[in-house]
């Protein structure tokens, strides 16, 4: 049994999603950030981070959405949630999975974890100030120059799919309008349209 620990309004949605797809056998437990859970002694055993996801496994515990997107994948092959055993294709898999992790959620970040990168207040407020263009600028590159087909990655549904879904439901309250982005807002759309994707947002939510 796996045991995904989460946060709502997190990254996490993503492997919760991908979970969801997987038909793997798992149990999710949520912290609240507001309630400061994620620091608590027993979870920081865990999870040293202090940040979700955790995905906890026979083997061990996994951190990092890109990692743990990847064991989903690749512990559940009859999903088909990535192009295992195609290494080149992997690569471009995870090749976005990176940016998203690496770029545009630390861009989304600076909104309300400016303190991880500045102390004082005016600093703070100039990276509040900038995440709306450069939340924009990311998705005009991904718009422009990443989509493949109806998919991230083609006509083929994979792990960047959720993990992209994430970022755009954080648009609007980074200043962006979606809709500035035909591509990815049909995605998001049809995102909301698969089962899995319902189950995870009314759990997220719930």
């Amino acid at each position: 049994m796996l045991t995904l620990y989460y946060a709502s309004g997190t990254c996490a949605l993503a492997s919760l999603i991908a979970l969801e797809e997987s038909g793997l056998a798992f149990e999710t437990k949520k912290l609240s950030f507001a309630n400061g859970e994620q620091r608590s002694p027993d979870y920081l055993k865990i999870n040293p981070k202090g940040r979700v996801p955790a995905l906890v496994t026979d083997r061990g515990v996994l951190t990092e959405t890109p990692a743990i997107l990847g064991f989903i994948a690749e512990s559940a092959p009859t999903a088909k949630l990535a192009p295992l055993g195609d290494a080149f294709e992997m690569a471009r898999l995870q090749s976005f999975n990176s940016y998203l992790c690496s770029t545009v959620h630390v861009n989304h970040a600076h909104r309300r974890r400016g303190s991880r990168w500045a102390d004082e207040p005016a600093a703070l407020e100039a990276m509040k100030a900038k995440v709306p263009q450069n939340m924009a600028d990311c998705f005009t590159l991904i718009e422009k120059t990443m989509f493949k087909g109806r998919w991230v990655m083609g006509e083929t549904y994979s792990l960047a799919d959720p993990y992209l879904f994430v970022m755009t439901d954080w648009l609007p309250a980074d200043g962006v309008d979606p809709a500035r982005f035909a591509k990815v807002s049909d995605h998001h759309a049809r995102m909301l349209q698969r089962p899995a994707v319902q189950r995870a947002l009314a759990f997220d939510r719930g």
